[in-house]
């Protein structure tokens, strides 16, 4: 039950993105459901390779190297998922950072233990 509503609290947080940056365009919310699927399978699969092959560039930039990954993924769901639109690497790489920021705001506040 926890991992579906972690999942709609991500789609959530995706379709509000729209709102925030209009280079940004999710058509629906099936879309969002769908996008935020596959951004948390990407997130689960493929990313920790990649942070793992770009570790010497990951450590040279003290870390920010990440916000690329991140951003790259981000427009790759981008280019997977029809409806999910992303204008560019830009525009990945600043809604990828407020798709976190507003999924940790979201689940800070939903998902609270007693």
């Amino acid at each position: 039950m926890r991992l579906l509503l972690i999942w709609a609290i991500n789609a959530a947080a995706l379709f509000a993105l729209p709102y925030l940056m209009t280079s940004i365009r999710v058509d629906s919310v099936a879309t969002a459901l769908i996008a935020a699927l596959v951004l948390g399978l990407v997130n689960a699969l493929i990313r920790p390779v990649l942070v793992l092959l770009t570790l010497p560039v990951t450590l040279l930039t003290l870390g920010l190297f990440i916000f690329v990954i991140n951003a790259l993924m981000f427009w790759g769901v981008s280019q997977l998922v029809g409806g999910f639109h992303v204008a560019g690497f830009w525009s990945a790489f600043g809604g990828a950072i407020l798709y976190s920021i507003i999924s940790w705001i979201l689940s800070s506040l939903l998902l609270q233990e007693p």
